[in-house]
């Protein structure tokens, strides 16, 4: 089991930028897919971004391509989801996901979650 902890969100006016952070405990972070979800207040989570273990993969839903960015740091455990302009149909709550299966991980249904951070965008 990976326990994994976000941080990072807050609440921003539209356009703007914030980095969610994502720690994760254990040894074999380095062999994991990890993804970031999220889940607006009445709706499903959704999936946002994916990334392989060595970075070099990376996936994103269409409705964040060329605003958010997905990366990951192995010596630090920790992967990371920049958010750029930002719009209030972004505001949710977002969780990170890990698992060593990426179909698995997409289809929402990793092995390991977070607790989630919340973002808000204002208009």
């Amino acid at each position: 089991q990976v326990l994994l902890l976000e941080s990072g969100g807050g609440l921003v006016p539209t356009g703007g930028s914030l980095r969610l952070s994502c720690v994760a405990s254990g040894r074999t972070f380095h062999y994991l897919y990890m993804g970031w979800f999220r889940q607006a207040s009445g709706k499903e989570r959704e999936f946002v971004a994916g990334i392989d273990w060595s970075g070099g993969k990376t996936f994103y839903a269409d409705f964040v391509k060329g605003r958010f960015t997905i990366s990951r740091e192995n010596d630090k455990n920790t992967v990371y989801l920049q958010m750029n302009s930002l719009n209030p149909e972004d505001t949710a709550v977002y969780y990170c996901a890990s698992d060593n299966n990426f179909s698995t991980l997409r289809s929402g249904a990793g092995g390991s979650w977070g607790q989630g951070t919340q973002v808000t965008v204002s208009s």
